[in-house]
This record gives structure tokens, sequence and C-alpha cells, in this order.
């Protein structure tokens, strides 16, 4: 193997604590491979050189510059199968079972329920009470109030994708709202893609299976969206196979509105102000984004149907797991709230690009991961006003999550 140059796939590479050591943790956000990988904090600088470029020749070479110590090639070499046997390098091997998995998602006639049995329970009734839970006071608003209301109708709603046992009580803050003043048929539902796209919007026609029944596509509304679009809709389907943010949206309506009213989706993965960002350019810079934006709004207008958004977002991702170099203290908590909540007054002013630049003053150092679903239901809302409901934080010092609950 010594002119061979192991090449890692883009996969996250986080530090965890575990039994009181602090391990490097591999993780797959496109959900190739389930296994999180622990290895020794010390490997950081081997795993940085797996780029493609370096021999295991160049990586011993490179370690002994740099520490002193001799690196044995069977060890590197252990290292890099042990890191293809689970799923990380780019491989003959990794190529063939991504092969297998894509072919059988696209030959799927639905979109199974990815993270059931795991992030949340995947049998019916033990969903139900986990998800009645969520509703419950303190954390919660309180039971929903199934009766026709005189208040404003609620025409879309931020709620969270932060796994449910850590942010279930926020969700309900926003649904609560939704179940009660939304008389909604049709949920055009924003999400996060983690793993990033090539295409700054994704679309699919797969109804989202849950534990409580499959929630239906509204295909026809879909197939006018991305005709009307311009622009390949579909090329970034696969990220919608193991992608949670719209999924745990899916569960929410599916649980609310499953036995009370017919009810489709149009699932919309977004990834472009991310890329906005790194570019130093607009959050629409890419044409393709002002394209869709205005079809979804055409589309909209077209289907007469009622039609309500939502955006499954995060805010804040910031502590050692996330990159920065120390733990998040208490102060830095509080200052955390302080700028999430400076940040949500431009969401609750319906200020699309206040919200964008924003997070592109200081460089999205709080990594704001619901930027582009957030930034895309704020165009789509055209400057409506929305009331911030709730505000979280997962306070783990390593890796600190913070979220919003936002009604409009």
């Amino acid at each position: 193997m010594t002119d061979v140059t192991p090449r890692l796939r883009s996969v996250e590479v986080l530090t965890v604590d575990h039994d009181g050591r602090r391990f490097l943790a591999l993780r797959d956000p496109a959900g190739y491979t389930p296994a999180v990988l622990l290895l020794p904090l010390d490997l950081l600088e081997v795993v940085s050189l797996l780029d493609g470029e370096h021999t295991l020749v160049d990586i011993q070479a490179a370690i002994m510059r740099h520490t002193g110590e001799l690196v044995y090639q069977a060890d590197l070499e252990a290292l890099v199968a042990t890191l293809d046997e689970h799923g990380f390098m780019e491989s003959t091997r990794f190529e063939e079972h991504r092969a297998a998995v894509d072919r059988g998602f696209l030959d799927a006639a639905t979109r199974p329920a990815t993270h059931a049995g795991g992030a949340y329970p995947g049998e019916a009734e033990e969903l139900r009470r986990t998800m009645e839970a969520f509703f419950a006071p303190p954390a919660g608003p309180g039971p929903i109030e199934w009766r026709d209301s005189s208040s404003p109708r609620v025409t879309a709603v931020i709620a969270p994708h932060i796994d449910f046992h850590r942010g279930g009580p926020a969700y309900a803050w926003a649904y609560h709202d939704l179940a009660e003043r939304s008389d909604a048929d049709l949920f055009v539902v924003l999400g996060t893609c983690h793993a990033g796209m090539r295409d700054p919007f994704a679309l699919t026609r797969k109804g989202y299976e849950t534990p409580l029944g499959t929630l239906p596509v509204d295909v026809d509304f879909v197939e006018a969206l991305a005709g009307r679009a311009r622009q390949d809709c579909f090329g970034s389907e696969l990220a919608h196979r193991a992608e949670h943010s719209i999924e745990f949206q899916a569960v929410f309506l599916r649980h609310l509105f499953g036995a009370r009213r017919e009810i489709a989706i149009v699932p919309v993965l977004t990834s472009f102000a991310q890329e906005a960002l790194a570019a130093g350019s607009r959050a629409d810079a890419d044409p393709r984004v002002g394209r869709f934006l205005d079809a979804l709004l055409e589309t909209v207008a077209a289907s007469g149907r009622r039609v309500g958004f939502i955006a499954g977002a995060d805010l804040a991702h910031v502590g050692p797991r996330f990159g920065d170099g120390e733990p998040v203290s208490p102060p830095a908590l509080a200052a955390l709230d302080r700028e999430d909540r400076a940040l949500l007054r431009a969401v609750e002013a319906g200020d699309a690009e206040g919200f964008f630049e924003a997070v592109a003053r200081d460089g999205d150092r709080r990594r704001i991961c619901g930027l582009s679903p957030i930034y895309t239901l704020l165009r789509a809302l055209g400057g409506a006003k929305g009331r911030l409901r709730h505000y979280g934080q997962w306070p783990d010092p390593q890796g600190v999550v913070t979220f919003a609950s936002v009604v409009f």
C-alpha cells in the first residue's frame, strides 16, 4: 500500500468525552453508515492526512516531523482497513455499498422512516404517548383545544429539528398553535440538508413513512413546482433518504392531523445559504434560488389549496464537538442566548435579508444550521411578522445546540 493515497469520505469529525476520556468521533451525516466510530484523540493528525493526496509513507514522514514518533505502516494499514470496513473511506467497497443503498431508495414507493426506533419510538402507541407528553406543562404549552378559533390564522411555523429527547417540548410550542389555528391541508416543509447538496433545493415525490402511517406528498404540486423552477429539482433527491430535518416534522404532522384531517406535504430540502456565506455573496446570488422561490409562490397561488409553511431548523452549534477550542461556560451560554434572541428579532420581523446579514456579520461564528430553510420561509412569507413562542438550549459544555419555535 506504499503508493496508495487513501481518502476519508466527507464525514463529520467531532470530539466527544466517553468514560472520562476524549475521543475523535466519526459520523456520516449522509447516513450510509449508521456507525459512530470512536478513535483515540492522538490520531487526529493521521485522520487529517487521509485526504487522497498523501501516501502512507507521506503520512509516516509528516508524523515523524511533527512529533518525532514513528508510526508503523502496518498500524496505518490497519486503521485504513477499519475505517473502510465501517464505511468511512472512499473505496470500491464503499461505492458498491452506496450504489446499492441509493438504488433501494430510488426504487421504493415511499421514503422510509429512517430514524424510527432510534431518535423516536418505532411503535405507534408508544410514539403517541411520547408526542402527547411533549405538550405537558411546564415544559410544554399545554393540551391542544380542538375547536374553531376566531384568532388569526397561523400560516407558518419554525420548529426545531433537534432530537426529540432533547427538544420535544420545543416542537410542541410551534405545533400547538399550528394545530389550533391552521386550516391548511397542504404543508410545504423546508428542511436543512446536513450533508450538503450540489443543488440549492431537492424535491421528492415519495410520501414520508412514519410509525403512525405514511404522510402523502402532493405529487401534482411537486411536478408543477419543478416545472416552473426551470432547474433540476430532483438531482439531489437522494439527500432525503437519511436527513432527519423533514422526517421529524412529518412525525408531528401525522400525529396531529392523521385522524382529524387529510393533509399532504411538499418536502423541500435546502442547501444554499452557507455556500453563499462562504463565497461572500448574497443568499440568493445563485440564480436558481430566486427562480425556485418565484416558482414556489406561483405554484401556491395556482394550487387552489390552503397552504402552510414549516421550516425544520435549529440555530447555533458551538463548543468543542463542533470545532471550537473551549467548552461552553455559563457566561458563554448567557451570551449565546442574547445573540440568538437578537437574531430572532429579524425573524420575527419577517426580514429575510436582515436575518441572513446578521448571520453573515460574524461569519456564521455560531454555525446557524437552519439558515437555508429559515431564509426560504421568510422569503416565501413576503415580510409577514412572527412571534417567538419558545427559545431553548441543549447546554452540553462540549456541544451546545440552540433552537426556537416561531409562529407566523
